[in-house]
């Protein structure tokens, strides 16, 4: 009697090896493929398989933008506790943990972005998305706090509150990458007492956090 065994074929996530060596590549060299030809061909693929999975490079950014994000809410939303946090503390655990997935990525990150950190409203269109998907995340946050009145509801001002915690993530995203402290704790910091302040602008006494926030950011020049 005989037997033969089936061999098991894997099959090959393409997308995620694209985005992958995509990263490398962007390490590796400091700055994008010159082309999606020149890509895919070293990638041993035909470039019409690239177009199955992506339509560009921006198309590549913007999903390792959103696997960040992804990857940052699967992480909070595993930990039973966070369900029991206020709005404040979830947004505070939102942070935290995506500054540590953006760590796991600091040097693809620092090569395409290090130069775009002047200005906090600017924003690379690779992140339109991540923008779009982190603003409903930030609006159950708000409607939370507007449940528990941590939050105040506010006439024509709180419809805007979502706006103001993607500028404020953007700002942390920016401080990060200018940070050189051990351990990136100014971050920490920096996280920490924007949060407060932007909570405390929303909820009812802002002028204690606001000094304390001002006084941080002229002892961090």
């Amino acid at each position: 009697m005989t037997t033969t065994s089936a061999k098991k074929t894997t099959k090959k996530d393409f997308k995620k090896i694209i985005l992958d060596e995509f990263k490398v590549y962007v390490l590796e060299h400091g700055t994008m493929p010159k082309s999606v030809f020149k890509f895919s061909k070293d990638l041993k693929l035909k470039e019409e398989e690239f177009y199955t999975w992506y339509t560009s490079f921006d198309s590549i950014k913007s999903a390792i933008w959103i696997e960040i994000f992804d990857e940052t809410l699967r992480q909070i939303e595993a930990q039973e506790v966070f369900k029991e946090y206020s709005a404040r503390e979830k947004f505070l655990g939102f942070l935290f943990t995506w500054i540590e997935e953006l760590k796991k990525n600091r040097s693809y990150l620092l090569s395409l972005y290090s130069s775009h950190t002047q200005k906090v409203t600017s924003l690379p269109k690779e992140a339109t998305a991540f923008k779009v998907k982190f603003k409903e995340f930030a609006s159950d946050i708000i409607l939370e706090g507007k449940e528990t009145e941590e939050i105040a509801n506010r006439p024509f001002i709180s419809e805007k509150y979502d706006e103001a915690m993607w500028i404020q993530l953007w700002f942390v995203f920016q401080y990060w990458l200018n940070d050189n402290s051990p351990r990136f704790e100014k971050t920490d910091a920096a996280i920490e007492k924007s949060v407060n302040l932007a909570f405390d602008l929303m909820g009812k006494s802002a002028l204690d956090s606001f000094l304390d926030f001002a006084k941080f950011m002229y002892q961090s020049k």
